[in-house]
């Protein structure tokens, strides 16, 4: 090994020693709340998610706050415990079951907003019809007792994994079957051992039973739940959704299964940061991979991801050669199809071009967001395969192609033989590049309910709190994937570099034209 890379190794390891260490060196000062008043002051930092109704509570409170959006409750439960922000809003059930599972938080009495919670349906008949038959069934167990049994259960428990999940895989399909979406939002909806559960998924699943109908249950991001149910792609949505009447105008929604508000979480006062380095980590890996068997989730995630990536390498590259060797002879309509489509592509973010495939493009079509992902992916390795082989091919000299005429080889002969031969040295760094940024890039596909390996770390977050070890885990997990699928396309690209093949493989290919 050359220096040079003993260096590096050496600056890669020290760095990400210190990352970990400063990572779990333990929690940050921040400044002491008690009440709303201590947030009034005009600079207050307020976590909000994104796609929540968060936003507007706090800023009829907090009129003067500053904003800080984030994707996952651990992110801003971890934001809260560094001292990035002041509070942050959460749903009054949710902070209870945080509270109990983390001391160093709790919640401001004060409620910024009163809310109803329910379930969504999709406008149109057969949304308004399952969604009448749902708010009868809720008035049913509102009146029977049933649904103060179901908040006891799920409300007063301060271990959720001691609570047993109904499994609704076993329902029958009499009357069809009903796709639920579901938000990490324990105790209302979250993901456990594969099967979501909580308050709002034992609900609906007690109504399908009674009903007649099978039920599938997916976790889906805050920010997708509303277009997944409005497209089709759901039949309902839960994890307590606020009934508003801005979102009455695009959705039904169901007689309200529970009544709280939006509360401000804070630091509790007194909380003790830091703490031993190694058992911190050593209590992080075992709560992220042991408790629960959430290794398994982490597998699937790998599987998924691996799935995705090798599957639009091999189509995606095929349609980049099929498209070139449509294009490579000057064909006008051809080349202004393909530079239409290049530039559609390239000029749209990849999560966009996802979701438009899968809400918009694929909206009637029931097909899975795994399928939708491989053949958006496919189309964007597609388009990168074709550039590469252009650039590739348009590097050797046309005295190659003269020569290889003067041989007496034709034209196909010519290409295979004699210029991709010589172009794959120029096409395959590039290429090895591209695999590296794809495998990084399916890491939106939880945009479309696909539970890759990143949306997996986004679970297992949700249900531990711990922002940071599930990062770090899934960091290096995809630094191993990357340098297995590169290992791999290194020993291919030995093989097909002619810089590389014996005298009598050269020999061979001349003879045999």
């Amino acid at each position: 090994m050359s220096v040079e890379k003993r260096k590096t190794r050496a600056l890669c390891a020290a760095l990400l020693l210190i990352l970990l260490a400063s990572l779990f060196a333990g929690c940050a000062q921040g400044r002491e709340i008690t009440s709303l008043e201590d947030l009034k002051a005009p600079g207050a930092k307020i976590g909000v998610i994104t796609g929540s109704n968060f936003p507007e509570h706090v800023l009829h409170s907090l009129p003067e706050a500053d904003l800080q959006y984030f994707d996952t409750t651990a992110d801003q439960l971890n934001a809260l415990k560094n001292g990035k922000i002041d509070a942050f809003a959460e749903d009054e059930p949710v902070a209870r079951n945080m509270m109990a599972q983390d001391g160093a938080v709790t919640y401001l009495s004060e409620m910024l907003e009163e809310e109803n919670y329910g379930f969504i349906f999709r406008k149109n008949e057969a949304g308004k019809a399952l969604c009448d038959e749902v708010s009868a069934f809720i008035l049913k167990i509102k009146a029977d007792g049933t649904m103060d049994a179901l908040q006891k259960k799920w409300f007063e428990s301060g271990d959720l994994s001691s609570v047993p999940l109904p499994d609704y895989r076993e329902l029958p399909a009499v009357k069809g079957t009903v796709k639920l979406a579901g938000i990490d939002s324990p105790p209302l909806s979250f993901m456990r051992g594969g099967l979501m559960g909580g308050y709002d998924v034992e609900v609906f699943y007690l109504f399908c039973k009674e009903y007649g109908y099978a039920l599938e249950v997916t976790d889906v991001s805050v920010s997708a739940l509303l277009s997944a149910v409005q497209s089709g792609k759901y039949d309902s949505g839960c994890g307590g959704i606020s009934i508003t009447e801005e979102r009455k105008e695009s959705m039904y929604f169901s007689e309200p299964d529970y009544s709280g508000g939006t509360v401000l979480m804070v630091r509790k006062a007194g909380a003790e940061s830091g703490g031993n380095f190694f058992a911190s980590i050593a209590d992080s890996f075992e709560k992220t991979f042991i408790r629960e068997d959430r290794y398994m989730m982490f597998l699937e995630g790998i599987g998924t991801t691996l799935l995705i990536t090798v599957l639009s390498v091999i189509f995606g590259t095929a349609l980049g050669f099929l498209v070139f060797m449509c294009c490579r002879k000057g064909n006008r309509f051809a080349n202004a199809v393909t530079r239409f489509c290049i530039w559609f592509i390239h000029g749209m973010p990849v999560v966009v071009l996802l979701m438009i495939f899968f809400y918009i493009i694929f909206s009637k079509v029931k097909i899975p967001g795994t399928v939708v992902s491989i053949l958006c992916f496919t189309l964007i390795f597609g388009s990168a395969v074709f550039n590469m082989l252009k650039s590739g091919v348009g590097a050797i000299d046309r005295g190659q192609t003269e020569a290889a005429y003067a041989l007496g080889f034709t034209d196909r002969r010519t290409f295979f033989r004699v210029i991709l031969p010589q172009a794959l040295p120029h096409f395959m760094p590039a290429y090895k590049g591209e695999i590296t940024s794809l495998i990084k890039a399916t890491a939106v596909v939880g945009y479309v309910t696909v539970q890759d390996l990143t949306k997996m770390g986004d679970i297992v977050r949700s249900q531990t709190y711990d922002a940071f070890f599930p990062l770090i885990a899934v960091a290096a997990i995809y630094f191993i994937l990357a340098a297995i699928l590169i290992f791999i396309v290194k020993k291919i690209e030995i093989n097909v570099d002619p810089r590389r093949r014996s005298r009598s493989k050269i020999l061979k290919g001349v003879n045999g034209q």
